[in-house]
Order: C-alpha cells, then structure tokens, then sequence
C-alpha cells in the first residue's frame, strides 16, 4: 500500500515538468545553447566560410581599440536612447491616463492604441518610408499648408535620427496596457479623501497616482532602455545606416559585422558588449529604483 502511495505522489510530481518541458527544451536549445556558443566563438576569428582561429581576447581589443564605427554605433545608439526613452514612456502614460478617464468607447480606443504593436517591422518602415518622404511624404504636405518648407526627414543628417526617434514611437499598446492596469488597480478611496482636503488634479497625480504605479514605471522602463540599444528593422530599412552614418545603430553595427562582413566571432564579441552595456544600465535602474519606486504595502521612511 505505502508503495503504490509513494508511486502516485511520485507520478504527481512529475507530471507538471512533462507539461513545461517543451518549453524548457525550447529554452536550452534555442537560447541558453546559441548564447553559450556565441560566447565560445567570440574568441575566435570565425568566417562563415574558412577555417575559425582562436584569438583570445583579441576581437574585443580590436573594437575597443581600432574600430571607429564601434564607438560612433554606441554614440549614435545612446543619443537616440536619451531622446526616445522619456518620450516613449511620456507618450504612453499620458494614452493610459486618457483611457483610464470614464468616456465611451473605450474598448474602441484601446484596439486602436493596440493595433500598431502587431503590425510588423518591415509594413511599419514602408508606412513611414511614404510619410517622410521629402517630396510627396505627409508630413511635408501638412507642414507646406501654413507655409513651412519641410526638412528632408531621412536624406538630411541634421532630421534623420529625429525621424528614427518618431518612427519608433509608433506602437505603443503593450506599455499603455501595462499603465493602463497599474492606474486601475489604485483604490479610488485615495482620490476620494485627496480631494476632500481640498487637493487638484495636478496634486493628486502627483502625489498620489504617480508613485503608486512606479513599480509599472520600473518595468516600462528597462524594457524601453533594452528596445533602444536593440533598435534595427527601421533604420535598416528606412535608411540603412545613412546619411553619413548619422542612423546607424549598434544594432546595425552587430548585424554588418555578422552578415555583411561575415565575421561571426567579431560579431558575437559586439553583442556581447551590448549584452554587458543593457545589463549595467538596468541594474543601474534597479540599483536607484529604492529611491523612487514605491509599493502599496511598503512603508517608506
């Protein structure tokens, strides 16, 4: 009897790793596994096509030392995550304060704010390839209407990073949904005592709604930082790096090295590097958030 009892508590453990092994399969062979190799042939001289030679640490001195276009990728990459990043999450948490207001139609809107997220990265580029365009594009037509020449968005080295910045923008439903949540799960009985002693609107964002969805805040922003330093498909497509270099993402410095020059190992050396430089920035993020993010069940001194 004990036996057939240790049997069924045996069968009972096991059972729920059969239904996630797939998934821990799918995890060690397609992630942990290719990230591991990357690792190994970032030590290596690795042609796609030729013979791999170790070099130690060779790859990582040469970037760091003899290659420019590692250091203007960064630069250019971080001058576009300052820029983008506020203004991402500004966007999307005002979205999320206007659907969280008792209008009709909200499901409506929420679709709509949503529906850029699926759209793919190839349509999206074509999309804005038309509005930016100089000659016939959108926003150029709207600005010659009150009597503004409009700029060459994505062949003048002083507009093309804007444009990068705005294209990418676009498709914002995922962060609006995750503010979206953390703004509905305040208790209105905060509000309702705030505004009996006498507090406004502003007052009452400032202190009540804005660090009370800090934690969504923490969350929404090292997944912004980390699509910054990952940017690609749009300058890809839109500008390929150009004019003068003046779009061309670290991203795309990775992505050159590994297929257009194919050097593997030099490449796998690159997103190492911006593996490192996204984890200090979010640990960095993580590190700070005890100053800033608060939680309901949290006393702060």
């Amino acid at each position: 009897m004990a036996k057939k009892l240790g049997k069924i508590k045996l069968k009972k453990e096991i059972i729920p790793y059969l239904f996630i092994m797939p998934w821990i399969l799918g995890f060690l062979i397609f992630t942990i596994g290719p990230l591991i190799f990357s690792l190994i042939i970032s030590f290596f001289d690795w042609p796609i096509v030729g013979q791999p030679t170790f070099v130690g640490f060779g790859n990582y001195i040469r970037m760091f030392t003899k290659d420019k276009m590692f250091t203007h990728s960064l630069f250019i990459t971080v001058k576009f995550a300052i820029i983008f990043v506020p203004l991402y999450m500004g966007i999307a948490l005002g979205l999320a304060l206007l659907l969280n207001q008792k209008i009709k139609g909200q499901s409506f809107f929420k679709t709509v704010f949503y529906l850029p997220s699926v759209i793919s990265g190839v349509a999206l580029s074509m999309i804005w390839i038309w509005i930016f365009d100089f000659k016939y594009g959108v926003i150029n037509y709207l600005l010659s209407l009150i009597g503004i020449a409009g700029p060459n968005w994505l062949g003048d080295p002083k507009w093309s990073l804007i444009a990068m910045v705005i294209a990418s923008l676009w498709g914002q439903g995922t962060m609006v949904l995750i503010f979206l949540g953390a703004l509905r799960e305040i208790p209105k009985d905060y509000y309702e005592a705030s505004m009996i002693d006498g507090a406004n609107s502003l007052q009452r964002f400032y202190k009540i709604t804005l660090p009370l969805i800090t934690p969504a805040l923490l969350f929404n922003l090292i997944m912004t930082i980390i699509a910054a330093f990952q940017q690609l498909t749009l300058a890809l497509l839109m500008t390929k790096g150009g004019p003068s270099n003046s779009t061309y993402f670290y991203a795309m410095y990775v992505y050159n090295n590994a297929f257009k020059h194919f050097e593997m190992g030099y490449a796998s050396a690159n997103a190492w590097i911006m593996f490192f430089i996204i984890l200090t920035l979010s640990l960095l993020v993580f590190k700070s958030s005890s100053l800033w993010v608060y939680y309901e069940s949290e006393v702060k001194k």
